[in-house]
């Protein structure tokens, strides 16, 4: 599903206007992201949590040379799915 579909899907099952869902999933998405950027985690209920996790300074070998490389650290983004979803995905999407 692209942005588009998304963005009509929502806006007909909640009965705004796409241009109002539009700005709705935008204003969501940087809500989200200024969470992320304080280094909060977001969760979504029923659905999951967002959290910024750092991941260490680590060496890494190139296996074609051998050659040892220092991966600097950073910050990735996680998801933990809800329990419902984790049993829902399990069950193959029948409750």
């Amino acid at each position: 599903m692209n942005n588009k579909e998304f963005i009509s899907e929502l806006s007909a099952r909640m009965g705004y206007s796409a241009s109002d869902t539009q700005r709705l999933v935008t204003n969501l998405v940087n809500a989200m992201s200024d969470g992320f950027l304080e280094d909060n985690a977001v969760m979504v209920p029923n659905f999951g949590t967002f959290e910024v996790k750092k991941k260490m300074e680590r060496i890494m070998v190139n296996p074609s040379t051998g050659q040892r490389m220092l991966v600097p650290p950073k910050l990735v983004l996680g998801f933990k799915p809800s329990e419902t979803w984790k049993n829902k995905l399990r069950q193959g999407g029948q409750e």
